[in-house]
């Protein structure tokens, strides 16, 4: 017998003692997550001169906002203030260095500028250095790869207090107050923190916009009759890859099912710094079957959301009836098991990648529209570790916290008052689609594209980021806060994470002052520092 396997049963036979438990580590403040909004957590809360460990599911930091998403979905810029404003201010200092326009001329007219010198639109490469740099900057001790254990022992709890959580690398992580910046909800979820997945009813919150939308789902919709059938006009053929057999409920009811997901490529088309598109392992043409055929009725409208950033770059995102987003293939993610998750991002790859390939290469694609798809290549100096490809899916919507307040749709339209603002959002309530299937007169269909504008900005409530009372009073939640379907689709953006994320840290910080559970923070001496720190909670009525 090997010394490994007798080890075990010599301390069975001699009755030693297991090895204990792993000491955690232990901090005043945790913050789960390093998303952009966990980052700003973290860097608050040392800026208030508490000790706080930032734990990372991966080996980077700063989520979408350096995985892709560079063209910020910012709304209105003046509702956007704090820290989140000091990183897009950061952004601009550093292209104001010439030395930075390595690869394109910086343009003569920068579009997405504000007066308060902060720039909008960068490369993922500096998003994620910027980070990096103000982590350090700040003192903040980070973890990374350290997936939190989602076993039903992985977060440990004392009555409605978080203790600690397990990463599934064994280590733990101790803190007096704990911020789940996660994009899925994990932390929150382990502590027995109530959550939805999916859409309500419109009759759950008095809404107009959430539940099944296939009336008003007019954008990123075919725009000419395309015949779903294998054998075109035969329904007994079968489908065409990529559409639900799925029948529509009425518009405005409760489902499961929840927006599409995509990776945010960054694309160039500069010859020195691109990389030929790869052509995936088990590529398959006919996955493409369905665009090819709206190609063959005319369609050509593929490269409309190649949105230009620095360095004759683009942030290429989903446009039109069929494009990057890949529709009803992330519906076991929220509550997916670890491998779940990551069979569903395998297939987000597959797919998008043999996406881009079909365009570039299948003969049968227009030959302009295959001359246009070749010029572009992922970039060599972006993700350089994953040969160019973006490290994470752009999960647009998972977990979403039910706590005794919900942001929903009367909230963000101003007709409902919110209570205790501790931040605004401004962008319209954005909904990707949810499901293609079959219309009733028998052609193929998108259903669950919502793309309706606010008024004005709007605040976000304190009482969204923090669980009900009986649930935990440790913790804030941030990212995958209680909000409505429709509701999170305003406040789902980048620069509202970070937002939330600095209020969250601020609140944790008075709740340690005080000896108090979250829900018993003071509104008038959290919102006094807000304003302080240039966080922005009302706007003029102009």
């Amino acid at each position: 017998m090997s010394p490994l396997r007798l080890a075990p049963l010599l301390l069975l036979l001699t009755g030693a003692a297991a090895p204990p438990p792993p000491v955690a580590q232990s901090s005043d403040i945790v913050v789960y997550g390093c998303t952009a909004g966990g980052v700003i957590a973290a860097i608050e809360a040392r800026r208030l001169g508490r000790s706080v460990t930032l734990v990372c599911r991966d080996d980077y930091v700063g989520g979408m906002t350096t995985n892709g998403l560079s063209w910020s979905d910012t709304g209105n810029h003046r509702a956007i203030g704090g820290l989140a404003l000091d990183f897009y201010r950061r952004i601009k200092r550093h292209y104001d260095d010439p030395r930075a326009w390595t690869f394109a001329p910086r343009p003569a007219r920068a579009e997405n500028f504000v007066d308060d010198g902060a720039m909008w639109q960068f490369e993922p490469r500096v998003a994620e250095r910027i980070l990096e740099r103000w982590i350090t900057e700040a003192g903040v001790t980070i973890a990374r790869r350290q997936p939190i254990d989602r076993s039903a022992d992985g977060v440990e709890r004392a009555g409605a207090r978080v203790v600690s959580f397990r990463s599934v690398t064994g280590r733990r992580f101790a803190g007096q107050v704990f911020i789940d910046a996660s994009y899925e909800g994990d932390l929150m979820a382990g502590a027995g923190v109530s959550f939805a997945v999916g859409r309500e009813a419109n009759a759950t919150y008095g809404e107009t916009l959430n539940g099944v939308q296939a009336r008003n789902a007019t954008n990123h919709q075919f725009t000419m009759d395309v015949d779903p059938y294998r054998v075109k006009g035969d329904p007994r053929s079968g489908l065409l890859p990529r559409i639900s057999p799925a029948r529509l409920a009425p518009d405005g009811s409760a489902d499961d099912k929840i927006q599409a997901y995509t990776y945010r490529l960054c694309l160039t088309d500069v010859a020195a710094n691109r990389l030929p598109l790869p052509r995936p392992q088990g590529y398959d043409a006919g996955q493409y079957a369905l665009l090819l055929r709206y190609m063959d009725a005319g369609y050509r409208n593929f490269f409309q959301k190649f949105d230009r950033i620095p360095n004759g770059k683009a942030d290429v995102n989903n446009y039109g009836g069929f494009s990057t987003d890949n529709i009803g293939m992330n519906y076991g993610y929220p509550r997916g098991s670890d491998a779940a998750r990551a069979a569903i991002a395998r297939e987000h790859r597959r797919y998008q990648q043999g996406l881009l390939w079909f365009m570039a290469n299948d003969p049968r694609v227009p030959a302009e529209t295959r001359a246009r798809m070749g010029r572009w290549g992922l970039c060599k100096d972006e993700f350089t570790r994953n040969r160019g490809w973006p490290r994470e899916m752009y999960v647009r919507e998972a977990r979403r916290m039910v706590s005794d307040f919900v942001m929903a749709e009367p909230h963000v339209r101003g007709q409902k008052t919110t209570p205790r603002p501790i931040g605004m959002g401004s962008y319209q309530m954005d909904s990707h689609n949810v499901q293609r299937v079959v219309d009733a007169r028998g052609f193929a269909r998108n259903e669950g594209n919502i793309e309706v504008g606010v008024a004005r900005p709007y605040a976000i409530a304190y009482d969204a980021i923090v669980p009900r009372r009986s649930e935990a009073t440790n913790l804030l939640v941030p990212v995958a806060l209680s909000a409505s379907h429709i509701a999170y689709g305003t406040i789902r953006m980048e620069p509202v994470f970070m937002i939330l994320g600095q209020s969250a840290a601020a609140a944790a910080d008075l709740a340690l002052r005080d000896g108090a559970a979250v829900q018993d923070v003071s509104y008038p001496r959290l919102r006094e520092r807000l304003l302080a720190e240039r966080q922005i909670l009302a706007l003029p009525a102009d």
